[in-house]
Order: C-alpha cells, then structure tokens, then sequence
C-alpha cells in the first residue's frame, strides 16, 4: 500500500478542498421572503438572517 513521504500542509489540503465545496453548495429559501439564498449567509433581498434585519436593503419603488 503506497505511504505517503511527508504530511500535507493545512493549506495545500485545503486549497484541493475549495474546488470541490465550490461545485457542490447548496441554496435554500430565505424564512422570511422565501427567495434563494445561501446557507448561513444574510438574505439579499430582505436583508434577514436568522428573523434578525442585518443588512439595510433599498425599499424597491
């Protein structure tokens, strides 16, 4: 069985790891406007994160 001959360094691992979480994240619906949005990131269209307002967003006219 093949042994690799030094340890991964934190950063070379990691950098392998971002293509691959890039491809594969996942959009849910906001709670409070039902839009699509990232998970654990704020709302861009209502500004709301966990029922807090957390970014100020322009009242559309």
């Amino acid at each position: 069985m093949a042994v690799p001959k030094r340890r991964t360094s934190k950063m070379k691992g990691r950098k392998r790891r971002t293509h691959y979480t890039a491809l594969t994240a996942t959009v849910t619906a906001c709670r409070s406007c039902g839009s699509p949005v990232r998970p654990h990131n704020a709302c861009p269209a209502c500004g709301q994160y966990r029922g807090r307002e957390i970014i100020k967003v322009a009242a559309e006219e």
